[in-house]
């Protein structure tokens, strides 16, 4: 059998200062592909609240809520922990119980979480680069590849 190599060749980029250039503009000023992701999102929302949602929904809230966690790590929000944090408990409940009842239904409390923690993301998303957004994306993909990530639902050992 052959002994399989450490190397590794790295990506390289077409046009390195359209990336540079690119990288450093806010997402904000991407007004379409923002408008389409506050969209996206706060459908999501909206059929969550009304008991409608469905796992792609769920799905959408905690992609929204882990870069919303994610951003907050990197400085965006500092003064906002117990939002987070609140939201991720909120979210990781509503999981739990739609995996064991079938129906994603929300508490009072629960939805207050969650419309702050959405609120949190408008926000970070009018003040972040895209180069912050990339940067929050690699975070969440290397905390779900190391498993540091909280599941909703326990596996039992």
């Amino acid at each position: 059998m052959r002994k399989r190599s450490k190397y590794r060749p790295k990506p390289l980029l077409v046009n390195p200062l359209g990336y540079v250039l690119e990288s450093i503009k806010p997402v904000a000023h991407h007004e379409q592909y923002l408008v389409e992701l506050k969209i996206k999102n706060h459908l999501a929302m909206t059929t969550l609240t009304r008991g409608e949602a469905t796992r792609s929904d769920i799905d959408t809230l905690i992609a929204s809520v882990n870069i919303v966690e994610a951003l907050y790590r990197l400085g965006f929000g500092k003064e906002y922990a117990d939002v987070v944090r609140d939201g991720l408990d909120a979210l990781r409940d509503v999981g739990k119980r739609g995996v064991e009842s079938g129906r994603f239904i929300l508490k009072s409390t629960e939805m207050n979480a969650l419309n702050l923690v959405m609120e949190l993301h408008d926000a970070q998303m009018d003040l972040i680069t895209i180069k912050d957004m990339d940067k929050a994306v690699e975070l969440v993909k290397e905390e779900f590849r190391q498993r540091k990530m909280r599941s909703i639902v326990e596996t039992k050992k």
